[in-house]
């Protein structure tokens, strides 16, 4: 067993073989947060149904349920930070409910948040910075490589089609849901649209990736990128030295050498 190193920290799961293909679900992981992420409202709806659709008991479950998880990730060397902010998350949806009295609106952070990420992942594409591409990149410390490899670059802007078409998916379900106060069939449809969802985007995104790139092409770890084209400055410097190295050399080298 080895560390392998992921977004999250140093991962105790063995290390890929070297003649294995990479798959995106090694690099971007997805069914822990998933996971997690469906704990709390899973939680909240338990506990609003027990108490009698008590707004206060299911905020209370689902407090519960976050902080039992932020603390089991703590204790399993997470980033504090990431599982902080999984926590206040809970917290701020908590106190939305508590504030307008209307248990729909729990979930009203996991609507705006879907509805962003699918605006953010949309508008990385159109503008070349595919977000699939940054988190493989970051994962792969490669920094902005990729971006040099015009079929890279390619390959992860179509892929990230298939994340912006989840999240547009998420969306499309969770709105009429959520204005029609829906709260178990908003819980039913968190479960059934995270990590299944998550999974099928994995599989989706590497297979538009692996027929994306052109055959012979050495995959994500080895972007193919063209050397640099010189400098103006560098090739008049190469360019002097040359005439320099010639019999004669330019007229004012030869005057001043008589």
């Amino acid at each position: 067993m080895t560390a392998t190193p992921t977004p999250e920290g140093p991962s105790t799961r063995p290390a890929l073989p070297a003649d294995r293909p990479e798959s995106l679900a090694d690099l971007l992981g997805g069914r822990r947060g998933a996971v997690d992420a469906t704990l709390p409202p899973v939680a909240f709806a338990v506990g609003w149904l027990v108490t009698g659709h008590s707004l206060l008991g299911g905020v209370a479950a689902a407090v519960l349920a976050g902080t039992a998880v932020a603390g089991w990730r703590l204790r399993r060397g997470h980033r504090p930070r990431s599982v902080l902010i999984g926590l206040l998350a809970v917290c701020v949806a908590a106190l939305i409910a508590l504030r307008t009295g209307r248990a729909a609106d729990f979930f009203l952070i996991q609507v705006l948040s879907n509805a962003a990420s699918a605006l953010a992942w949309i508008v990385s594409i159109v503008v070349r910075w595919p977000l699939l591409g940054v988190v493989a990149g970051a994962a792969l410390r490669q920094r902005g490589r990729w971006r040099r490899d015009p079929a890279l670059l390619r390959a992860y802007s179509r892929a990230s089609w298939v994340w912006a078409a989840s999240y547009v998916l998420r969306v499309a379900v969770f709105v009429p849901l959520y204005l029609g106060g829906q709260v178990v069939a908003l819980v039913v449809m968190r479960v059934a649209l995270t990590w299944p969802l998550v999974a099928a985007a994995l599989a989706g995104s590497w297979l538009v990736i692996r027929r994306s790139l052109p055959a012979g092409h050495p995959g994500l770890r080895h972007p193919v990128t063209a050397p640099a084209p010189p400098s103006a400055a560098t090739g008049a410097a190469g360019n002097t030295a040359r005439f320099s190295r010639e019999p004669g050399g330019p007229p004012d080298e030869r005057r001043a050498g008589t």
